[in-house]
C-alpha cells in the first residue's frame, strides 16, 4: 500500500461505501435518445430574483423540449449565509411561475426522484467517498494552514507583487508534507481542509464549447482549491462535479458569472474520471437607463424581485410569455403566426439565445399581459383577481366576493369578440378598472371634456335626463344621444364636424363624453351603455344630477372670480 492509500485510509477510515457502489446506485438514466437532464441549483442564502427565474425557466425548457428531466437541487452547504425560510422562498418563487421540477426538492422536507438526496447538506458521505478516491490517487491532500498562515501568504505575495495569487506552487506549503508529517498532525487533532493537488499549467488552456457563448478558451487551473472544509462540508466546486455526475446532468444552465469557474470544474471532472456536462451560460438581464445598458439592480429596480410580480398581480402566463421573448428572438414571430397556441408548443432552442444580455422592458411585458388577460373570460378573471386580492387588496376582495354575479358582469363588458379591450395588465389594475362600479370605491371628479364649456355640459346632461330610459336597448340609447346634438349646437355626424368644425360646438362623440364623465368620472371606459345598465337607473341619475350641480357651482365660481 503506497502513502496515498495509507493517507486515504487514515482520513476516511469510517467510510463504508465506494464510488463503484454509488455508480450502481445512481446509474445512467433510462431516457429517450437526445433527452436532456438539467437542473436549477440555488443556495437558500438570499431572495429569489428574476435572473434566478429566467435561469430556471431556460433549464426547464431545455429538458422539456427533449422529453428529459428538470430537477431542483438545493446547495445548502453555506450554513452561515443561509436565511430563514430560504428553501420555502425558492419553491414559492418557482411555483408562482409554474416552474415545477420533475424531481428533486419539492417541499421544505419533501423530495421525489431516485437520484437524491437533492440537498447537498444531506450528501456529506457521498462527497467524502469521492474525496477519498482523489486522495488515493494522489489528487488531494490535507492542508493544515491556519487563517494566520494564509494571511501571511497573501501578504508575502503582495510584497513580491506576484501576478497570480492564491494557494499554489511554492505557496502550497502543505502540498509537500510527507505521509509521516501528515499522520502526526492528523493524530494530534490538528484541524485541516482537504485541497486539490492541481495538475494544471497556467501556460496551457482549456477549451469549452458553450451552447450560448460558443468557444471559450481559458488558462488551466493551477490553484490547489479547497474540496472539503474543516467540518467535512464540500465547497461548491467539488459538490458541483460530484452531484452533476451522479444525478446524470447533461446540461448545466447558469449565469455567466460562473464562466470564471470553468477551469476548476473541467479539471475536477477530469481527475474524478467523469464526463463533463454541456454548459449553457446565460448573460444577466439588462435594463436601459439613461440610454445605457446596465444590469438589473436590487437597489434600483423593484421589478428584479420575484415578490414584485406577486404583489402587482401579474398572471403567471404573462411573465412566462415575456420571458420567452427574452429567451428566443423568433418567439414573437411565432406568436403572431400562432396566437392561440399554448406556450409549450413553441420550439424553443438554446442555440437561438443571445450571447449578450437581454433587455428587460416592463412596458412591453405590460402589453403582453394586457393581450393575455384580454383573452380570458369573465369567470376566469374573477377567480384570479379574487385569489390575488384576498392577499394583497382585502377591500377589493370583499367587494368582489360580496356579489360575484355583479363582479363578473363588470368583467364581461367588452370581453370576447375579435377586438376585446385591453385595460388590465395585472390584477392590481383591477381596483382602478372597477372602482366607479362600487360606491365604496368611487371617487367623483366630474369635469366636462376640455372642448366643452360647463354651460354646454350642464345643458347636455339636463336634456339627457329628460330622455334617459334605463331599459333602452343600445340602438335606442344611442339614437337618443344623437337626438340631443342639433338642438344644442352639436352635430350627430363626426365626418360633418371634421369637414366644417367651426360650424358646430362639437359632435356626438363629445356629447357622449360629457355623459361618460358625469357617470364614471372617466374619459375612457368600456361600452358606456353596458356600464350604465349595470349601474342602474338610480345611480346613473344621481351621478348625472351631481355633475349638473358641480358644473353649475363651477360656472358660478368662475363668474364671481
Amino acid at each position: 500500500m503506497d502513502d496515498c492509500e495509507k493517507l486515504a485510509g487514515l482520513l476516511f477510515s469510517d467510510l463504508t461505501v465506494s464510488p463503484d457502489e454509488l455508480e450502481q446506485k445512481y446509474p445512467p438514466r433510462n431516457l429517450p435518445d437526445g433527452a436532456r437532464v438539467s437542473r436549477f441549483a440555488p443556495s437558500p442564502t438570499g431572495f429569489m430574483h428574476m435572473g434566478n427565474i429566467f435561469s430556471a425557466f431556460i433549464s426547464k425548457l431545455n429538458a422539456d423540449i427533449t422529453g428529459g428531466v428538470f430537477y431542483l437541487r438545493i446547495e445548502d452547504t453555506d450554513k452561515k449565509r443561509e436565511v430563514e425560510n430560504g428553501i420555502e422562498s425558492i419553491l414559492d418563487g418557482l411555483f408562482a411561475f409554474g416552474i415545477v421540477p420533475d424531481e428533486g426538492v419539492v417541499g421544505q422536507n419533501e423530495e421525489k426522484g431516485g437520484y437524491g438526496p437533492y440537498r447537498q447538506s444531506h450528501r456529506k458521505e457521498i462527497y467524502r467517498c469521492f474525496a477519498k478516491e482523489l486522495v488515493k490517487k494522489g489528487f488531494a491532500y490535507p492542508c493544515f494552514c491556519t487563517e494566520d498562515d494564509l494571511a501571511g501568504m497573501r501578504k508575502a505575495q503582495d510584497d513580491e507583487s506576484t501576478t497570480t495569487k492564491g494557494y499554489f506552487g511554492k505557496w502550497a506549503v502543505c502540498r509537500s508534507l510527507t505521509f509521516d508529517e501528515q499522520r502526526s498532525r492528523i493524530l494530534s487533532g490538528a484541524p485541516f481542509v482537504l485541497r486539490l493537488r492541481s495538475d494544471g499549467d497556467e501556460n496551457k488552456k482549456i477549451t469549452v464549447r458553450d451552447l450560448i457563448k460558443g468557444k471559450i478558451e481559458m488558462p488551466e487551473n493551477i490553484q490547489d482549491i479547497v474540496l472539503l472544509k474543516s467540518d467535512g462540508i464540500p465547497t461548491y466546486h467539488f459538490a458541483h462535479a460530484v452531484d452533476d455526475h451522479l444525478m446524470r446532468t447533461t446540461h448545466v444552465v447558469r449565469g455567466d458569472e460562473w464562466i470564471a469557474s470553468l477551469p476548476v470544474h473541467i479539471q475536477l471532472f477530469s481527475l474524478l474520471g467523469f464526463k463533463p456536462p454541456k454548459y449553457v451560460h446565460i448573460s444577466p438581464i439588462m435594463k436601459i437607463d439613461n440610454g445605457n445598458k446596465r444590469k438589473l439592480s436590487k437597489r434600483k429596480d423593484p421589478e428584479l424581485a420575484v415578490s414584485f410580480y406577486r404583489e402587482q398581480g401579474y398572471p403567471t402566463e404573462s411573465v412566462l410569455e415575456y420571458l420567452m421573448t427574452l429567451a428566443n428572438s423568433n418567439f414573437e414571430d411565432w406568436r403572431r403566426a400562432n396566437p392561440a397556441e399554448p406556450l409549450s408548443r413553441f420550439p424553443f432552442s438554446i442555440n437561438k439565445m443571445s450571447p449578450s444580455g437581454a433587455v428587460f422592458d416592463i412596458a412591453k411585458m405590460n402589453d403582453i399581459s394586457k393581450n393575455i388577460i384580454s383573452k380570458m373570460g369573465a369567470d376566469e378573471i374573477f377567480e384570479k383577481v379574487s385569489v390575488w386580492a384576498r392577499e394583497f387588496d382585502p377591500e377589493l376582495y370583499m367587494l368582489l366576493s360580496d356579489n360575484p354575479k355583479y363582479a363578473k358582469s363588470i368583467f364581461s363588458i367588452d370581453r370576447g369578440g375579435t377586438n376585446p379591450r385591453k385595460d388590465i395588465s395585472k390584477w392590481s389594475d383591477v381596483r382602478g378598472y372597477v372602482e366607479y362600479f362600487y360606491p365604496a370605491l368611487y371617487k367623483s371628479g366630474k369635469r366636462p371634456p376640455e372642448s366643452i364649456t360647463a354651460a354646454d355640459a350642464r345643458a347636455i346632461l339636463s336634456k339627457y335626463l329628460e330622455v334617459y330610459g334605463a331599459d333602452d336597448e343600445k340602438d335606442v340609447w344611442f339614437s337618443k344621444i344623437k337626438g340631443l346634438c342639433e338642438p344644442l349646437g352639436f352635430t350627430p355626424n363626426v365626418k360633418e364636424f371634421k369637414k366644417n368644425p367651426s360650424a358646430f360646438k362639437g359632435h356626438v362623440g363629445d356629447v357622449s363624453a360629457v355623459i361618460r364623465m358625469a357617470v364614471t368620472s372617466r374619459a375612457n371606459t368600456p361600452d358606456l351603455h353596458a356600464v350604465m345598465a349595470l349601474l342602474g337607473e338610480r345611480e346613473v341619475k344621481a351621478r348625472i344630477n351631481g355633475a349638473i350641480d358641480d358644473y353649475t357651482l363651477g360656472q358660478h365660481c368662475a363668474m364671481s372670480g
